[in-house]
């Protein structure tokens, strides 16, 4: 292309990092003529897109924004007190600024390398403790997705409990929350249990249920006393669920003292917007003993090579990737930035904070309570937190939502109540404006004292640790965020170059619309006549992944991509119910899928078959037509990704597709490495029938250290009448608590698709895919590439083999991993999908001179292997094998190692620039599993 300028480009040359002269360069190096040249040669001619996306014109930033603000304005923000598990909330704005809107924090990848991801670490871990203080149970998880998918987790764990055994059904008080009883019955179905919802003290236990689950408070702001209930339960062998409030724990006896196996629920309140839906982090928390099936990620406590107490991801960190179908849960992520955002309102407000701002809660609704009362209306419960269900009479209601509206305020109508749910951020002007709307005297607005009985008061401590007792002012709780966030490597010190996970730009143009009140401060179950803003934007996002993806309809629902995987997967499932087939439950999976595929297909019922590869790591045709033709009569779908998980275009994608088509299934294509076909290719036109995308990966949500994260799925025509629907409606097949998932971070995907346009969009994937090349090509020599294609080219990725390597010096993937700390950079990925590998993908965004840095730190590696190699380095006490080397370690009074200080700690010459220091040394993950500890330690244990 000819050389442009930055200005004239737009945003797409703030995106890419790669110019015309860089690119120049690139090619020289790689013997090719064109980029042209290079697109035709990895991607089969077969699949190439013929001609341009269409609909997607480039916009400036400053116009994007101008446009997404108008689209914004046609939200209506009411006051809400719909509640329901969604409430409004102040987020400090020390946090809202040095968490949520800071890229040292949320451009953080998965702490898979434990010792640059320290900060949050220790971040999670404060969250875990806050979980298993309030909820009273020892071992909690470091965040799920929303607290109706953590409901079905907990339905799924109790039923691994007691054997998977159909024949027991699964109890759900009829006061739960709706959208949690339509995603337990979505996940129940295809597993065959039967779930019960009825009123908890008509439960029939003599029908033996495997589990109960009770609400508390319940969805008509109900307090109840559960010990009887939970005696008979556990008569009956069952394990005992409780979803719960944290704020309200603050008040009420814990569910652990009320004898609960299982606890969980949302800390959305707890600082984080509603944003018409989320993203949110659930939590749960369970026993020590049932610790091993506890799903999603837990933090634990171990020792570094110093003996220092260190964090690390413990336990099932992987476990998808070791068990894969038989695997516990799909869940490969959690809501890492927004459970860091909750602990620390935790950490900030402290234990009395906490109780202060509920029992103001609980106060006013007292207030309420007694004005209303003094009027004349009667109520659906006697107990309350901080819901009233008011009772009404149709003309009542009538006149109620009249004034309501007048006011723009939102309430819950219910049958014959109205629900108010009051919150953090309702004042006494709030609480006047209620009473006026129920034409109650506002005279009689009083602050009571509390009207928790005695019986449910909790009297035990919580938060006691000393992280939640010292940081409560501003600029102790900055300094302790800042002090965290030093200990962790992010995009604002190098490129991470992690295969399948593409950490590219978050732009802070992408992200500066979340925090608008229009998107974050939207109830999600607000009326549809409030949310135009919100449907104009998804209904412009959907239409745009139809294009790239060329397939006829679009779910925003799924909120992770395991929960895309789920839900492409039960659409054709469904599709195959339709038609009169529903015997088709066979998936065939190849062998070098995502470790979640095999997972998501059994949490289906379906029965995995694997197909073989060869020795390029394609799917063996062969093998893949045997087994189709096999299970012809049972044969639901195909999990494919594509380009493969070992990086390369397999040429023969769409005989792959034919052969299922063939033989009555459907093809699901794992999208996670989308980011190689946009604009270039489109799966809708070559085969696949379902795929789901990262929206975290190649539409620029951040990875936020882990979460959070977007799974939508584009579908073909036939699959699109089974796309799931309201998750207030229980035969919609919702996967999530909300319709469209977390909606509050869509607007990043949208800024980011509107200002680079259909030209911007291909133009990063041929750089991603140039990058790749690059980066295969410059370090072939010392690092062999696995997999190429037929025409010697990688996609966006590619596996260089260090297996050689390890036979002849004993030095593995793990020593490399730890050495490139030393030299400022993430690891790629590490072992997956091949043992003894690297997975590296650079992304679009990252500058030549970047990637020649990491090329210079591998290659600098390289010969410090041949060091050990040679016998000049000891094969166990050398650079690769004490690394990463701390600063502590490097001032230490004694040194006895045969390499100097200076060439531990500055390797290149570029480290010294921008040296990034590990706080901790080699983290033994041995001695942490074996004495897991998943809350903050004693401070004396740190001395």
């Amino acid at each position: 292309m000819a050389n442009t300028t930055q200005n004239e480009l737009g945003f797409q040359a703030r995106h890419i990092g790669i110019d015309s002269t860089t690119e120049a360069k690139m090619l020289k190096a790689l013997q090719l003529s064109s980029v042209e040249t290079l697109m035709n040669q990895a991607i089969p001619e077969a699949i190439r897109l013929r001609g341009s996306l269409q609909g997607l014109p480039a916009r400036s930033e400053a116009t994007a924004l101008e446009e997404l603000k108008e689209i914004a304005k046609k939200n209506q923000i009411f006051k809400n007190y719909i509640g329901m598990g969604y409430y409004d909330t102040l987020t400090p704005t020390v946090i809202q600024r040095t968490i949520l809107e800071n890229p040292g924090w949320y451009t953080q990848y998965t702490p898979y390398q434990a010792e640059i991801a320290q900060g949050r670490l220790e971040a999670l871990l404060n969250f875990q403790t806050m979980v298993g203080d309030l909820t009273g149970l020892p071992i909690a998880n470091a965040s799920l997705l929303d607290e109706a998918t953590a409901a079905a987790e907990a339905m799924n764990m109790g039923f691994n409990l007691t054997e998977r055994n159909t024949s027991r059904p699964f109890f759900v008080s009829q006061n739960t929350f709706p959208q949690t009883l339509t995603v337990i019955q979505t996940r129940a179905e295809p597993l065959g249990i039967t779930v019960k919802v009825q009123d908890p003290e008509k439960f029939d236990f003599s029908q033996k249920p495997f589990a109960v689950l009770f609400q508390y408070p319940d969805a008509k702001g109900d307090v109840k006393t559960y010990e009887a209930l939970v005696k008979k339960a556990k008569d009956a062998g069952a394990i005992v669920i409780f979803a719960t409030d944290l704020l309200a724990l603050t008040l009420l006896k814990s569910p652990g003292e009320l004898g609960a196996d299982i606890a969980l629920g949302s800390a959305q309140r707890f600082g984080v917007p509603m944003g018409f839906g989320g993203p949110h982090a659930a939590f749960f928390s369970t026993r020590d003993e049932y610790k091993r099936l506890i799903p999603g990620r837990i933090i634990g406590v171990s020792k570094d090579a110093s003996g220092k107490p260190a964090y690390r991801l413990a336990l099932q960190t992987r476990e998808q990737h070791i068990r894969r179908e038989k695997a516990t849960s799909n869940i490969c992520t959690s809501q890492v930035l927004l459970a860091i955002m909750s602990s620390m309102y935790a950490v900030y407000h402290g234990p009395q904070g906490l109780k202060n701002i509920a029992l103001r809660i609980h106060r006013q609704t007292e207030a309420l309570f007694m004005a209303l009362s003094q009027a004349g209306y009667s109520f659906e419960q006697k107990n309350f937190f901080d819901t009233l269900s008011v009772v009404v009479s149709p003309e009542q209601k009538k006149k109620i939502q009249t004034e309501a509206i007048k006011r723009k305020i939102n309430l819950r109508y219910e049958g014959g109540y109205v629900g108010i749910s009051l919150d953090e951020a309702t004042t006494e002007n709030d609480l006047k404006d209620l009473a006026e709307v129920f034409s109650a005297d506002t005279k009689n607005l009083k602050l009571g004292e509390g009207r928790i009985s005695s019986e449910s008061k909790r009297l035990s401590p919580y938060l006691t640790h000393p992280v939640f007792n010292q940081f409560h002012t501003e600029t102790e709780i900055l300094r302790y965020i800042k002090r965290l966030e030093s200990r962790d490597l992010s995009l604002t010190h190098s490129m991470i170059p992690l295969g399948s996970c593409t950490m590219k730009l978050n732009a802070a143009s992408e992200l500066y619309p979340i925090t608008w009140a229009e998107f974050s401060k939207m109830h999600p179950f607000a009326p549809e006549e409030q949310t135009k803003g919100y449907l104009e934007m998804i209904s412009l996002l959907s239409q745009w992944l139809c294009e790239i993806t060329g397939f006829a309809g679009a779910s925003l629902q799924p909120n992770a991509g395991s929960q895309g995987e789920y839900t492409g997967l039960q659409v054709i499932r469904k599709y195959h119910q339709k038609r009169g087939e529903p015997q088709r439950t066979v998936c065939l999976i190849p062998k070098s899928a995502h470790g979640t595929n095999p997972a998501s297909a059994m949490m289906l019922g379906m029965s995995v078959v694997v197909v073989d590869c060869d020795d390029k790591g394609n799917v063996d045709l062969t093998d893949l037509e045997k087994k189709a033709k096999e299970h012809s009569q049972e044969l639901a779908a195909l999990m494919v990704t594509y380009p493969s998980t070992h990086g390369v275009f397999e040429k023969e994608i769409k005989t792959i597709c034919k052969i299922i088509h063939d033989n009555g299934g459907q093809v699901y294509m794992d999208g996670a490495n989308m980011n190689a076909q946009v604009g270039l290719c489109r799966p809708g036109d070559f085969g696949p029938d379902v795929c789901h995308l990262n929206l975290h990966k190649t539409f620029c949500i951040p990875h936020g250290g882990g979460g959070p994260g977007m799974g939508p799925i584009c579908v073909a025509k036939q699959l699109v009448p089974f796309l799931p629907g309201s998750p207030l409606d229980q035969k919609s097949g919702a996967v999530s608590a909300a319709q469209f998932g977390s909606a509050s971070i869509l607007p990043i995907s949208w800024m980011y698709i509107r200002m680079m346009g259909g030209e911007g969009l291909k133009r990063a994937t041929e750089m991603a895919i140039l990058n790749a090349n690059y980066i295969a090509k410059r370090l072939d020599a010392y690092y062999p590439v696995l997999y190429k294609g037929d025409s010697g080219w990688v996609a966006h990725e590619c596996i260089v083999d260090l297996r050689p390597l390890k036979a002849t010096t004993g030095i593995d993937v793990e020593d490399v991993a730890k050495r490139l700390m030393d030299y400022g950079f993430h690891a790629p990925t590490v072992s997956f999908p091949v043992a003894g590998t690297m997975m590296i993908e650079p992304t679009e965004s990252e500058s030549l001179a970047e990637l020649d840095r990491f090329c210079d730190a591998m290659i600098a590696i390289h010969a410090e292997i041949k060091e050990v190699e040679s016998g000049k380095q000891d094969k166990k006490d050398n650079l690769l094998k004490n690394a990463p080397h701390t600063a502590e370690l490097l001032l230490s009074d004694s040194w006895n190692k045969n390499y100097s200080r200076a060439r531990a700690a500055f390797p290149l010459p570029f480290v010294k620039e921008r040296k990034f220091w590990p706080f901790v040394a080699r983290i033994d993950n041995v001695a942490g599993d074996r004495n897991l500890i998943c809350a903050c330690p004693p401070m004396e244990d740190y001395v």
